[in-house]
């Protein structure tokens, strides 16, 4: 039987997992490897967040490699997922060049930039209130590929220049496996970028060349779950000619390999968090956005929304607070490996039931209040163990994401479950506890590899 392949370009890793058999699909292979990725900016300053295109790939063709040749060569279709937001440019003629490896071909970037990711904070909210007010039902912020444009359009125009195609990094892979003229993106990609009106599916044109954007560089947008082309070569032993996916957002996909029933609700804890529930069919967005609500509506699969309380602050903040006490340990004059020192704080949270505690995680902002940064209240001299600390940060991941889509809307639109999913949470035992203490729903978790089964079970 036919194979079908997922592939998920994540903010920290890239995972991959072959499915067998019907709609649903059997996982019969995954593999994952971290990119390893992140890269600094000498243009952008501290406020950037860049990584290296070229360790990207060499992550996605380690992952690859790691499958089974035998199923490989089974594969029909591909499905890729990827980080939404962010965005990479490339020379169309020059984007890639394909060699050969012990797998057979494969393509490594050639004239690319690096990709700027949704993380990235170089466009400050000054500089977001000086652009045109797009038509579109979501909020503009820092890190959407438009604005992101619009930012090297002011402070480094020469560098648009020397490129004449963008797109995500998903957006990318499918531009090189298909070798797209023009590259193409589907309305999830689109809805993420900013200045994109998903009513009519089209870019704001009118708006963006009024202010000189190049919309040159704006792909194409077709439905998700449509064909953007094949394979042009067997791309470690993929039979040439493969269905290719037109690239997907990575969490409409870790929604879609489990939510099954209309009354369920999924919480994400991966580099990120989300909490989300699907909209009734037929339901459209507000023309515009409310700029302080904290719920923005990500279109779907077959027109349908998902309702999204998509948080900036997840498993990014443990790690920050992992790298903070790393080097505190190293002022200190001691030197202790930072996946030793997570494994001893989730322990040391695990001996504490409860803290005092009131954490504000957001170290990183949040979309709708940019400003907001994170904060520690109610500090008692009982509850100032590492293991008081990191229950209490927790639990503040887990309140901050509630507070975004309360329970009480939950329950009024009729809630009966909740679909755990994510790295951090399958990770951590004091995450989960936390989320079941908050919830008043029975939780049920699902694997680290959600978007590159979801991806895969689109095709």
């Amino acid at each position: 039987p036919a194979c079908v392949l997922g592939i998920d370009l994540g903010t920290t890793s890239v995972k991959a997992a072959l499915l067998e058999g019907a709609e649903q699909g059997q996982v019969v292979a995954e593999s994952s490897r971290e990119t390893q990725a992140d890269t600094s900016s000498l243009e952008a300053g501290p406020q950037a967040m860049e990584q290296n295109v070229w360790k990207i790939i060499r992550a996605l063709n380690e992952c690859l490699a790691a499958l089974p040749q035998q199923q490989l060569q089974r594969v029909s279709h591909i499905g890729i997922s990827g980080q939404m937001h962010g965005i990479v440019f490339w020379k169309r003629d020059k984007g890639c060049k394909w060699t050969e490896c012990g797998t057979g071909p494969t393509f490594e970037p050639e004239e690319v930039s690096h990709l700027i990711t949704w993380q990235d904070g170089r466009c400050s909210p000054t500089f977001l209130s000086s652009l045109p007010l797009p038509q579109s039902h979501i909020s503009l912020a820092t890190g959407f590929g438009c604005a992101t444009v619009y930012w090297y359009l002011k402070e480094s125009p020469d560098f648009l220049k020397s490129y004449d195609a963008a797109g995500t990094i998903q957006d990318y892979v499918v531009a090189m496996l298909c070798d797209l003229k023009k590259p193409l993106m589907s309305v999830q990609n689109a809805a993420s970028w900013g200045y994109f009106n998903s009513r009519n599916k089209s870019w704001n044109t009118d708006i963006l060349k009024k202010s000189g954007f190049p919309v040159h560089l704006l792909p194409e947008v077709g439905d998700p779950g449509s064909i953007a082309g094949r394979t042009i070569c067997a791309w470690h032993g993929i039979p040439k000619g493969a269905e290719v996916g037109i690239a997907l957002g990575d969490f409409q996909c870790s929604v879609y390999s489990c939510l099954t029933e209309r009354t369920d609700a999924v919480l994400n804890i991966s580099t990120s968090a989300q909490l989300t529930i699907s909209m009734p069919p037929g339901f459209q967005p507000p023309e515009t956005p409310h700029p302080s609500s904290a719920v923005t509506y990500f279109p779907y699969f077959n027109g349908d929304y998902l309702a999204v309380a998509a948080s900036l602050n997840g498993g990014n903040v443990l790690a920050t607070f992992v790298d903070m006490v790393a080097q505190w340990t190293e002022v200190l004059g001691l030197q202790v490996q930072q996946s030793a020192i997570y494994t001893k704080i989730i322990k040391a949270a695990l001996a504490q039931n409860d803290s005092k505690l009131s954490v504000c995680p957001t170290v990183f902002g949040e979309r709708h209040v940019p400003e907001q940064l994170a904060s520690v209240t109610n500090i008692a001299v009982s509850d100032l163990s590492l293991g008081h600390v990191t229950r209490a940060l927790c639990r503040g991941i887990v309140e901050n994401l509630s507070s975004m889509l309360p329970v009480q809307h939950l329950v009024e639109t009729g809630v009966r479950r909740v679909l755990g999913s994510g790295s951090a949470l399958a990770r951590n035992e004091v995450l989960r506890q936390e989320v079941e203490r908050i919830f008043p729903f029975p939780v049920v978790y699902g694997k680290d590899v959600d978007a590159a089964v979801g991806a895969a079970m689109v095709m």
